[in-house]
């Protein structure tokens, strides 16, 4: 079965919002594995608006499902958080500085020897590796040539056009997906996936290892309550 892993970031929007601890992010880290989900992500930025470096730090240590770390590894910060945290996978993102969300996926080509540079660092801590990428084989094809575990599906393009034409929305996903799996790459998803687009996601895309699902999941948990929403989400995936 496909895991559940829960982006805690919004907890920590609300919580700087207003200064304090509240919400707890470490509670709702480690509430996260009572309720359900299989791991928690945390994609620390460099002016840490939502999660800061210190949280990370602090989740590590009372944790019990898996741990993985989002973020942009051209941050020397964030590659020697990494390090020290030793998470038990990290998914490398091109985000540039101040940037809202994600919003694309490695070019795999030209960024091939960078990525596998930084790919072997975190390998020699014994890290897993994820580099998040755009439905494209051929970026598909340049991430196995990099020595990456897996690829996370960046799947804002099939969220968007998922209500006009689901079947054509997800085509370019099942077929990287494939090809993925021919270079034995494993294989996670994120991005604006939801209550009502998951469960076809999931259901079709072969060899889907994990997703991370963040906003949706937290804004849900507003109207239906956290423990209930990682749990309708970890349906989804059954």
């Amino acid at each position: 079965m496909t895991k559940l892993s829960v982006n805690i970031n919004k907890f920590a929007t609300l919580r700087n919002s207003r200064g304090g601890n509240n919400p707890d992010v470490l509670k709702a880290a480690k509430d996260a594995g009572m309720f359900g989900a299989d791991g928690v992500t945390v994609h620390p930025r460099p002016d840490e608006r939502h999660i800061r470096y210190n949280d990370v730090r602090e989740i590590r240590k009372i944790i019990t499902t898996e741990f993985n770390i989002e973020g942009n590894c051209s941050e020397q910060k964030f590659v020697d958080l990494v390090l020290e945290v030793k998470p038990h996978q990290v998914t490398l993102v091109p985000d540039a500085e101040g940037q809202i969300t994600s919003d694309h996926g490695w070019d795999t080509i030209k960024h091939k020897d960078y990525l596998t540079e930084i790919i072997r660092v975190f390998h020699s801590a014994n890290i897993r590796v994820s580099i998040f990428v755009d439905p494209v084989i051929d970026f598909v094809n340049g991430a196995a040539e990099t020595g990456t575990d897996r690829i996370e599906l960046y799947t804002e393009g099939y969220a968007k056009h998922y209500h006009a034409d689901k079947v054509k929305a997800i085509s370019p996903y099942i077929t990287v997906a494939k090809r993925a799996t021919e270079l034995r790459l494993g294989i996670n998803a994120g991005h604006d996936l939801d209550l009502q687009n998951l469960k076809y996601f999931a259901q079709n895309i072969p060899g889907l290892l994990e997703v991370s699902i963040g906003h949706a999941l937290i804004a849900d948990s507003l109207y239906l309550g956290y423990e209930n929403a990682v749990q309708l989400y970890k349906r989804q995936l059954m």
